[in-house]
């Protein structure tokens, strides 16, 4: 956990490199310690069918929803959600657009979650690994 969404209007992959993006926020997210690693998940979705205030055509959108477990300090959740926008907005600071950006952070309800991660064990294996030969 978490799972990060990075929903942008379609006019911004004109302009700018949205897996350079995703690398970014990715990598913010890993920098800030937050999130497990193993549990970490970064896409993007671009959406053709929208409208930014007066549907200018140099008008963008970028909306980013962390969705994370419960148990975290309101802090540790303010400082995670900034350092995401924050690295948004500083990733697509050229270019001719206008960008609105958002930004919030989830919890989600552990009740009515379920969670099958193979990565995590392997993650842990291959480092135990590397531990014993390294």
């Amino acid at each position: 956990m978490p799972h990060i969404t990075i929903e942008y209007s379609q006019n911004l992959a004109r302009h700018h490199d949205i897996d350079g993006l995703v690398a970014a926020i990715h990598g913010a997210a890993i920098d800030d310690g937050l999130p497990p690693v193993a549990g970490l998940r970064t896409r993007a979705v671009g959406r053709e069918h929208y409208r930014v205030a007066t549907a200018d055509s140099e008008f963008a959108f970028v909306a980013i929803v962390a969705r994370i477990g419960p148990g975290r300090e309101a802090e540790a959740k303010t400082r995670f959600v900034t350092r995401l926008i924050d690295t948004a907005e500083e990733t697509l600071a050229s270019g001719p657009l206008k960008i609105a950006f958002s930004a919030e952070v989830q919890e989600i309800d552990p009740e009515f979650r379920i969670n099958r991660n193979h990565i995590r064990p392997y993650m842990e294996r291959k480092a135990s690994e590397e531990n014993n030969h390294g």
